[in-house]
């Protein structure tokens, strides 16, 4: 039960964000439904009614050659007018929903778009960046799906039942009765069906999504795959997703094909019945030809009308299942959310303070402690290292700062202003960050150079570029500065991408930088073009550097050694070395390794 009601919640808050969206475009909305009910009414009942009575009028007396048009002349006009308008509403209707689907669709992907990227790296971390790709597509989609669904069975199926009681009611109001209780118990029928298939649907659309995350995974790491010759493992991962959406939709399919046998045979009970009445209904109780004619018209119309809704049904089941992954990303919280008018930072130095910091995380029960009551000052322009053994807290005491996570305890103080209170955008735009592995994107060099400053001059991102010592190889690529780098750098060395991101940082001219493991995975050439980039980089900036390979940091100002979250030992590589503590023996041992 409380799964069911869970389903439930889902499907009303994916109508709260599709009404949002909506009610932004309420005139088109608006328009879209009077035009559907004019262009139903007009074509599908106001044509029957007119040749009704002339069925009746011809049945009352005959009418001669000569008096054709002063007879029916009013009937035809009346034919003529109805069809015009109806044609013109049906083309206002395609308007309208196509113009309302295109300004939604927009809404929505924006939506998504801010809720994925203000989302924390904690967030994106446990998900597969395919599925959030395929569920927001799938969100938009469902939106057109759901619209569509009832705008074309449901408005119609309402304005027949108002149309056969106003038109019919008077006229043979036992029949309208009879076939108003069988309609009832058609449409209850498949609304009790279509909610016991709704869940079926959003586990097949969770299945698809699987199948999305497992193809993207992947391809992202095709090079894995192909070099440890694990493509047979991959495609039974891909494989055991695939049969996991077959047998989900089998289900699906099952269901529905219950749900319509049900309802067709309510379907034929309401034809025979008709046609019982219309075969004795001028013998039993004196009914004209032309309400005969307007009874199984108006019947067979409505009973096909209702035919559709479980076409109508299994769409919206389909566009429920289908938005409810994005639908609950969109209702989690955000792990990192900035107070309401939080001021942007000013940095005007560089000091950084880290005052009882107290962080830990949950990875499923269990609970990890990082820092508890973690103090440390750097002052503004001093360059610090971070070394340590892994799991130390190196690289999430960085995090913490750009508050790509959030702290539980104590205070982060940038030039004395808590970086909890303060933009996140405004903190991360003061901090100039160069990780392990260069984040590029899709993009040419000179895009992905400029990414920290948009509005640069050519001239800028080629003087950041030499800086960086990425000039020389720059101009050497195919289009130079133009080149298309591929998804995520792949067609450049990792010492190329790393330059690359190092003029990236030069550009956007920060305050304070962090680098990440910048030179780990180098090779000595590279290494030495990217150490020569860096020390103009960080040059007059408050710099914070993490590596495992001491020498990185061995000319900084200033080392800490951090050992399960505590400073270990803290001060100039030379200091340090005369102590023989912790540094001493990481730095004997990897030169002895180098000498060895």
């Amino acid at each position: 039960m409380a799964d069911s009601f869970g389903k439930q919640g889902t499907t009303r808050r994916t109508l709260h964000y599709y009404w949002w969206a909506t009610r932004r475009h309420l005139g088109l909305y608006i328009g879209m439904v009077l035009s559907t009910i004019s262009f139903g009414v007009l074509l599908s009942y106001g044509n029957p009614l007119v040749m009704s009575l002339i069925v009746d009028r011809i049945s009352a007396e005959p009418v001669a050659a000569d008096q054709v048009f002063e007879v029916f002349g009013p009937y035809i006009l009346a034919l003529l007018l109805i069809n015009v308008f109806g044609q013109a509403f049906s083309r206002l209707q395609d308007y309208t929903l196509w113009k309302l689907e295109i300004a939604v669709s927009y809404d929505l992907a924006t939506l998504c778009f801010d809720c994925l990227c203000n989302q924390s790296v904690s967030f994106h971390s446990n998900r597969f960046g395919g599925t959030l790709v395929s569920q927001t597509s799938k969100f938009m989609a469902a939106y057109n799906q759901l619209v569509e669904g009832i705008n074309f069975p449901f408005l119609p199926v309402l304005e027949s039942v108002v149309f056969i009681c106003i038109v019919l009611g008077p006229r043979v109001p036992a029949y309208v009765v009879v076939l108003m209780v069988l309609l009832v118990l058609y449409g209850t029928v498949s609304y009790l069906m279509y909610r016991r298939i709704l869940n079926l649907n959003e586990k097949a659309a969770g299945a698809q999504n699987q199948l999305s995350g497992e193809l993207s995974d992947s391809v992202a790491n095709i090079l894995a795959v192909k070099t440890y010759g694990r493509e047979d493992y991959e495609r039974g991962l891909f494989d055991a997703a695939n049969r996991e959406v077959v047998a989900r939709d089998s289900k699906r399919m099952m269901a529905s094909l219950a749900r319509g046998v049900v309802t067709s045979v309510i379907a034929v009970t309401i034809m025979a019945i008709v046609t019982v009445f219309i075969a004795g209904g001028n013998a039993w109780f004196g009914i004209t030809p032309g309400t005969l004619v307007l009874m199984f018209t108006y019947t067979y119309t409505v009973t096909n009308q209702f035919n559709f809704i479980n076409n109508g049904l299994q769409r919206l089941n389909r566009a429920f299942g289908d938005a409810a992954g994005m639908t609950t990303v969109l209702d989690e919280p955000r792990l990192v959310a900035d107070a309401p008018g939080a001021p942007d930072l000013v940095v005007g130095e560089g000091a950084i303070d880290f005052e009882g910091i107290g962080f830990r995380y949950t990875d499923g029960d269990a609970e990890t402690v990082v820092f508890d009551g973690f103090d440390l000052h750097i002052p503004a322009g001093q360059r610090v290292g971070l070394v340590g053994m892994s799991g130390a807290g190196k690289t999430t005491l960085t995090k913490l700062l750009l508050r790509l996570s959030d702290i539980q305890e104590g205070r982060i103080l940038v030039d004395g202003q808590d970086v909890a209170k303060c933009a996140q955008q405004s903190l991360r735009r003061q901090i100039a960050y160069v990780p392990q592995e260069a984040l590029l994107f899709h993009r040419t060099v000179a895009e992905n150079i400029a990414y920290g400053k948009p509005d640069a001059t050519p001239e800028e991102i080629r003087e950041a570029a030499r800086q960086a010592n990425a000039l020389e190889f720059i101009e050497k690529l195919p289009q130079g500065f133009d080149t298309v780098t591929g998804e995520r750098g792949v067609k450049l060395s990792g010492g190329q991408r790393q330059r690359i991101a190092i003029a990236r940082a030069m550009l956007a001219n920060c305050p304070i930088l962090v680098l990440d493991e910048a030179t780990s995975a180098l090779d000595s050439e590279s290494e030495r073009l990217v150490q020569e980039a860096l020390g103009r980089l960080m040059a007059g900036r408050t710099s914070i550097v993490v590596a495992h390979r001491l020498s990185t940091v061995a000319s900084l100002d200033r080392i800490v050694v951090l050992s399960d979250g505590r400073i270990a030992e803290d001060g100039p590589h030379a200091q340090l070395i005369e102590r023989g503590g912790e540094y001493a023996m990481l730095w004997s041992r990897q030169t002895g390794a180098y000498l060895e």
